[in-house]
Parts: C-alpha cells; structure tokens; sequence
C-alpha cells in the first residue's frame, strides 16, 4: 500500500511538471520544470530498482543536456531585469521544490533499505547488480545497436561543430599550408650596420 502510494505520488509529481514544460511561458521556468520532471522519472527508476538507468538520467540529461539547454536559453534576447526582478517571488516555490525533491530521496532510500518491492516488479535475487546485468545484455546482445548509436552522437557532435563554424567578416585564421611553405627569404631582412670608424 504505501509503495503504491509513492508511485502514484512520483508520477503525479512526474505529469505536473511536464504539464509545467507545456504551459510555461518563460522558457527558463520551462527548463527548471523538465529538470524537476527528469528528477522525478529518476526517482521512478529508482523505485523500480533500476540504479544504473536513474543516474544515468540525473547525470547525463539534468547535469549535462538541461546546463546545455539553460545556456542556450539564457543567450536569447531575454529581459534579464524583468527575470530578476521575478526571482525573489518565485524563491519560496523553488525552496517547496527543493524539499519535495529531498522528502523523496528519503523516502526512496528508506523504502529499499527495507527491502520492499513495487508491486507488478520481480524480486531480484540478494547478489543481484543492475550495473553488471545492463552491461552483459548491452555488450552481448545489443552491441551492434549500441555501436550505431556510437557512431550517430559522433556525426551529432561533428554537425554541431560544423554548423557553429561561421565565417564572419573581418576574421583572421590560420593557413597552415601557406606558413609551412613561406621562403626565410622573403620574411626575414638582414640589416648590417656600418661601424663608424
């Protein structure tokens, strides 16, 4: 019953926040809410005894692509007065956030130091590794998919690089063939003073 209840709870939490990445109108509170929304589908993860999947979502997406996201955001045209000026109104629900956030965590932590399981889940045996089984069904089984997928976020990180590459006028880069292939020559001038006598 109050494994149920925490599900329902987290994924309540889950859909309001989404619903929050919708609506909003500000695209920096957008952000703040897919960040609260990967969070909760974390703690979902989690609950479900799925360790590896629940930080790899905390690390990659809320600590790597959001900090992204929030950059590009942040270099749009912006009033940058009229979001401060919001900051201390919008200080006691982030606070309410926060803790909601902090109250799962615990309520996770005590919930599997317990030993309980989700209802609908399969008990895992005492030795079980999460980490250890994604690997042996990742590097076995799905090596091809996983090496595409390699090779698609290297042509992703290629393009981004290429597409930011813009030539603007009044820029001065490096030829490298012409540096290589220039006479001393025709560069460097020896001026030999005349001694007075």
């Amino acid at each position: 019953m109050f494994q149920a209840l925490l599900f329902y709870a987290f994924s309540g939490l889950l859909l309001a926040a989404a619903l929050g990445v919708i609506f909003s109108r500000n695209p920096v509170h957008a952000i703040m809410f897919l960040v609260a929304a990967f969070f909760q589908s974390a703690v979902l993860w989690l609950l479900a005894e799925a360790e590896f999947l629940a930080i790899i979502l905390v690390l990659v997406y809320v600590g790597a692509v959001m900090v992204l996201f929030l950059f590009v955001v942040m270099m749009l045209d912006i009033n940058v007065e009229q979001a401060r000026s919001g900051l201390s109104r919008y200080a006691p629900l982030g606070l309410i956030i926060t803790g909601l956030m902090i109250v799962e965590l615990i309520q996770v932590i005590r919930f599997r130091s317990e030993g309980q399981v989700l209802q609908g889940f399969a008990v895992n045996p005492e030795n079980y590794n999460n980490t250890e089984a994604l690997g042996a069904v990742l590097y076995t089984e799905h090596v091809y998919a996983f090496e595409i997928a390699s090779v698609i976020l290297l042509l992703a990180i290629v393009a981004a690089i290429t597409l930011t590459m813009r030539k603007r006028p009044g820029l001065k880069v490096q030829d490298i063939a012409m540096q290589v292939a220039v006479d001393p020559k025709d560069r460097v001038r020896i001026i030999k003073m005349e001694s007075e006598s």
